[in-house]
């Protein structure tokens, strides 16, 4: 599961965590526990807030099973950035997020309209917003540094993907020069969803996670 997936949105980029963390909320409805991580819960009003915002993003939402495997990846970045005390993101940061997402709505009604039908306020999306953004950003500084392009990956992506793209929408494709930062950035990007998917699944592996969805109450 990449990292952009896993802020849905890369990336990325749709996520909602509520495991007594600072970043909790309160709950709609508490019915009963459908995993544990650790000393951690993760409850069905989780699994349903996470599809709330995940129908303001994308129209739809995932199947349970998917949304909890992504809470359970989120507790784990999550944790590990506490640990590590990684920085949350500044106001300046969560508002530009926060209006980057709205623009990417046709209009502003279209927007409040998407967020109504969702039942999610303007406060809950910016709590959204606020934790994505500092899950992504922990992500980066982590694996960005370990990430390396050369000119080969860059020419090689150009062909395959940059100039099929230019040639499918019937225009001319850019230069290689001008769209080499362009480039870079998607592989680096690419190569930090790689190495996101590879330490959560090692990460998996020494946690003590059990999973209750398919259960009666517990």
């Amino acid at each position: 599961m990449s990292s952009l997936r896993i802020l849905s949105g890369i990336l990325i980029l749709a996520i909602s965590v509520s495991l007594c963390a600072p970043f909790a909320r309160p709950q709609k409805v508490i019915d009963r526990i459908v995993a544990k991580v650790e000393d951690d819960i993760i409850l069905w009003s989780d699994i349903q807030e996470l599809a709330d915002y995940q129908k303001l993003i994308e129209g739809k939402a995932e199947s349970d099973q998917e949304l909890l495997e992504r809470l359970i990846d989120q507790w784990i970045v999550r944790k590990e950035a506490e640990t590590a005390r990684f920085p949350q993101p500044s106001e300046a940061d969560i508002n530009r997020s926060l209006q980057r997402l709205k623009k990417s709505f046709a209009t502003e009604e279209d927007y409040e309209e998407r967020r109504n039908q969702a039942g999610l306020t303007e406060a809950e999306v910016r709590h959204f917003v606020t934790l994505q953004l500092y899950l992504s950003n922990y992500l980066d500084s982590r694996f960005r540094p370990l990430i390396h392009v050369d000119q080969k990956a860059i020419e090689k992506f150009y062909e395959d993907r940059v100039v099929p793209r230019a040639k499918a929408r019937g225009q001319a494709p850019p230069t290689i020069e001008s769209a080499s930062d362009y480039i870079q950035e998607a592989l680096v990007q690419q190569g930090i969803n790689e190495q996101s998917d590879r330490w959560l699944k090692e990460s998996r592996d020494r946690l003590n996670v059990e999973e209750f969805l398919n259960e009666g109450q517990k």
